[in-house]
């Protein structure tokens, strides 16, 4: 067994601190999904095909593109982390290390904290370094296109911590990326409505500190109170399979 794949009994000894245990669990989940590159590639993919296509089935025009450019990247930006939810705990729940994980000393939201991390650095950071050139494709001027890579930076993250609520939820069922999407598309709507409004106001010209401020108290929310859903929800899953 690869010594990146090995359960995480393994990497994470039982006499070591939480914020090296945390430490352990991010360093092994890159490391694992970096060697699937598959499930790193399709989530990247995917968001630049669907703003890539957008142009071409609805409206070319520079006008339009710049109304519904913001719409457009975020709409696909939150697409495509949903696409890569399912794969969060599953490899992990397929091979026993999820177990093992909650079976550790340390405690468990703090792990589940860390392997959000890890999926948000594999999933939701490349989307917002590819948003500048994407930003050009639908015509945003300069300052949008930083604003919108902004409004990524803080909202990807937001989307990844209440998507794990979600896929530790479905865990073990066998249509779980339906239920998956059914149960996290409507959290989603509050951080897709300011992300996508924050952009908007900054292409007329108008104050987007009000914006920034809502989407950080929603990073803030996510990181502190999806943790201990997500562990809470997990325990349910292995206990019901």
């Amino acid at each position: 067994m690869n010594s990146e794949c090995r359960p995480v009994q393994a990497c994470v000894p039982t006499a070591v601190g939480v914020v090296p245990a945390m430490w352990a669990v991010l360093r092994r989940d890159l490391r694992v999904s970096l060697r699937q590159r598959q499930d790193l590639l399709n989530p990247l993919l995917f968001f630049v095909m669907v703003v890539s296509l957008f142009p071409l089935g609805v409206s070319p025009e520079v006008s339009f593109l710049q109304q519904a450019g913001a719409g457009i990247l975020w709409v696909a930006a939150l697409l495509s982390t949903l696409l890569s939810l399912d794969h969060m705990f599953r490899h992990d729940f397929d091979d026993g290390t999820l177990e093992q994980l909650v079976l550790q000393p340390q405690p468990l939201y703090l792990l589940v904290l860390a392997k959000t991390v890890a999926h948000w650095l594999v999933t939701g950071l490349p989307l917002v370094l590819v948003a500048p050139m994407l930003g050009v494709m639908v015509h945003l001027d300069g300052n949008s296109i930083a604003i919108l890579c902004l409004t990524l930076l803080i909202g990807t993250p937001v989307l990844s911590f209440i998507g794990s609520i979600g896929a530790a939820l479905t865990l073990g069922l066998r249509s779980g990326g339906v239920l998956l999407s059914l149960l996290i598309i409507p959290l989603y709507i509050p951080v897709l409505i300011f992300g996508t409004g924050t952009v908007n106001a900054a292409v007329g010209g108008a104050p987007v500190g009000a914006y920034l401020a809502l989407l950080g108290a929603f990073l803030v929310l996510a990181m502190t109170l999806a943790p201990f859903a997500s562990a809470a929800a997990l325990r349910i899953s292995l206990s019901n399979s």
